[in-house]
């Protein structure tokens, strides 16, 4: 199981979400790979068994549009059928963004196995055992039904 973790993080809060994040993936005895989006392309990260993207609210609870928007863009025709995982960090926003990037993706055919984990300001215990369980369950290879 390959799952490649892949965010933007303005001030570092949602940096220190993925880490966890991906601790998490590791735990599950996963292939991770962790990234900036902009160290990577959307067509290399769509070859990966799962995808977990974070990033943080900006503006009024929106995605940001120079590197999360273009990225996402580029991810998009490729999701049909993937499973998918969301996080992000904000100051003050009660995680409108995420909603909206979750539906998003999920009209591209994205399926998600954990909800969207949402921080506010830089991630206190609970939101980082909150971002170690997404990790784990997206790590995790579950038996065919």
């Amino acid at each position: 199981m390959r799952v490649a973790v892949v965010y933007w993080s303005a001030t570092g809060n949602t940096e220190a979400m993925a880490e966890e994040v991906a601790l998490g993936v590791r735990d599950a005895g996963a292939e991770v790979l962790l990234a900036e989006m902009s160290e990577v392309k959307a067509d290399d990260i769509a070859t990966y068994d799962r995808i977990i993207l974070g990033a943080p609210a900006m503006g009024l609870e929106e995605v940001e549009e120079f590197e999360v928007r273009p990225f996402t863009d580029a991810l998009v025709p490729s999701l049909d059928g993937k499973e998918v995982g969301l996080f992000g960090s904000c100051g003050w926003s009660r995680g409108e963004w995420l909603l909206k990037w979750a539906k998003e993706l999920a009209a591209a055919g994205a399926t998600f196995l954990h909800a969207p984990v949402r921080g506010v300001g830089y991630p206190d215990a609970e939101v980082l055992a909150e971002c170690r369980e997404l990790g784990v369950v997206m790590g995790t290879v579950y038996p065919e039904t």
